[in-house]
């Protein structure tokens, strides 16, 4: 089973930024981490699955031609139309993981604080259908809370670890902290230093 969409609905009635995203440091250091973490400096196409209310959208947003970002909830989608009002390289809209994963290729893929809301098997799909929609220079991008909450269906180790049972997936970064898990993986498996015929 995965997390039903009526929850997240009743979060954003409640508190539209119910994880405090735009005032926490954690949250605004977790942004910043993921986007330090992307092994380029620019990106074609970006898919961004659970974008909340739009904090991380806008930064992926200048890194990108155009990044498509969704979330499970309508009242999410509305936030982030609002947060993103004006920014011509983003659309936003309403979509259920990973039954819903749009039929289009990309070569970035964030995944944050989303696996662990589903279950084993639909995980398991969520990494397997990103894959499949990665470019050959893709690069995947996942973090993940690490304390446990109610609820939580998996740990952010076995959500990153269907990522890693991906054989075309090659880890070019981890990052594990005592709150956060955050990896980076891609398709053609270069560092930053090889792409730059440094190394």
């Amino acid at each position: 089973m995965s997390f039903p969409t009526a929850y997240f609905d009743d979060l954003y009635r409640q508190d539209d930024d119910p994880w405090d995203y735009r005032a926490s440091w954690y949250e605004r250091r977790k942004r910043l981490l993921t986007i330090a973490a992307l092994p380029r400096e620019r990106y074609r196409s970006c898919f961004e699955p659970a974008c909340s209310n739009g904090e991380l959208s806008a930064l992926l947003a200048q890194r990108c031609d155009s990044l498509n970002a969704c979330d499970i909830s309508d009242h999410a989608v509305r936030l982030a139309r609002e947060r993103l009002a004006g920014v011509r390289n983003v659309t936003v809209e309403q979509r259920a993981m990973p039954d819903q994963w749009p039929d289009a290729s990309f070569d970035l893929i964030v995944i944050g604080e989303l696996g662990y809301y589903l279950s084993r098997e639909a995980t398991a799909e969520l990494a397997q259908r990103a894959c499949a929609s990665m470019t050959a220079d893709g690069t995947l991008v996942a973090c993940h809370w690490r304390h446990p909450f109610e609820g939580k269906l998996l740990s952010a180790e076995d959500v990153h670890a269907s990522f890693d049972a991906l054989p075309a997936l090659h880890r070019l970064v981890q990052h594990a902290e005592h709150d956060l898990l955050l990896d980076v993986w891609s398709k053609d498996g270069y560092s930053v230093a090889q792409c730059e015929g440094l190394a």
